[in-house]
């Protein structure tokens, strides 16, 4: 099996390459040749290092030429960023997933392609339980061109060009504190300052809920989500992960009995517009995800060690 990784230097695709390196499969078949695409591969080991932007004919080319069986979409710039530029989010999270689309469509190999959407497509003001049939309201840019791709790609696989698997990604922690340009980066940094004993102001309040994953959980489903058997006749190919609801304040409780956190190092400064978005989370009916084999990380104890690194 030849798989190739987009953003495979990002945060998400390092730790899914950590993975492939240490499983050496993916659903019992032997990883035989391991392809990374990213403007900037740090160390591609005895992988084949495409460093390019997907926008670039060299870059496409080199993918064409590699020949996967799998493909994992995770390449985009975040929805902060993309919010401020406009034009790099539509180049990278929508014009240069066409462009991948359309490359491996027309290999006549019809890859799995495993793709990377958001829980940014649901939007806000949603109702007390999401259901496979509620709306899609992306109040974002980076949600709207998400859904847009989803679109596409579903599309692509009505036709048989590709075998596409979108899974909706909830917030994923704990990144590292690099401005990445996420405005739900505050769900990541809570975890540290907790953890390390420093204050945290909190931009949404004790009550606000979120919906959570771990990375190490999360690339666990990526690899899942390349060989589950989806239904016949599922004509959206999209999928939330299965997620932990849990508000800021079962956050900070956990954190304290993990770590002896003091509940007094956190103040809370709601910012409205970022609670609107990113502190409403109502219950998730994930049902049909559960049912395919994808999973959350159990606990929120089990979440937040296996955020920071203490548990696999």
């Amino acid at each position: 099996m030849r798989v190739l990784v987009t953003g495979a230097a990002g945060f998400i695709g390092a730790t899914l390459v950590d993975l492939l390196r240490r499983r050496g499969t993916i659903g019992g078949r032997a990883v035989t040749a391991l392809a990374l695409v990213d403007q900037s591969v740090a160390d591609a080991g005895d992988a084949l290092a495409i460093s390019g932007d997907l926008a670039e004919a060299a870059t496409l080319r080199a993918i064409a030429d590699f020949q996967a069986d799998v493909v994992f979409h995770l390449a985009a710039v975040p929805g902060g960023a993309a919010e401020a530029d406009p034009a790099l989010g539509r180049r990278v999270n929508l014009d240069a997933s066409l462009s991948l689309f359309e490359l491996l469509a027309a290999s006549g190999r019809r890859p799995v392609l495993v793709y990377a959407s958001s829980i940014a497509v649901y939007g806000a003001n949603l109702p007390d339980l999401v259901t496979p049939q509620t709306p899609l309201r992306p109040p974002l840019t980076y949600g709207a061109h998400k859904q847009v791709c989803e679109i596409l790609l579903a599309d692509f696989t009505r036709r048989g060009a590709i075998d596409g698997r979108s899974v909706r990604l909830p917030g994923i922690v704990a990144r590292p504190g690099n401005g990445t340009g996420l405005v739900s980066a505050f769900m990541s940094d809570i975890l540290y300052a907790l953890r390390d004993g420093k204050p945290f102001v909190c931009p949404v309040g004790p009550a606000s809920t979120a919906w959570w994953m771990s990375t190490s959980r999360c690339t666990e489903n990526l690899l899942h989500a390349a060989v589950m058997d989806v239904p016949a006749g599922e004509a959206a190919r999209a999928w939330p992960l299965p997620v932990l609801r849990l508000s800021m304040a079962e956050v900070i409780t956990t954190c304290a009995k993990l770590y002896g956190a003091d509940r007094q190092q956190v103040t809370f400064q709601p910012i409205p517009g970022v609670e609107a978005v990113f502190g409403r989370y109502p219950r998730l009916d994930d049902a049909p995800s559960r049912a395919l084999g994808l999973r959350d990380d159990g606990s929120a104890d089990a979440l937040v060690r296996r955020a920071l690194g203490e548990i696999e």
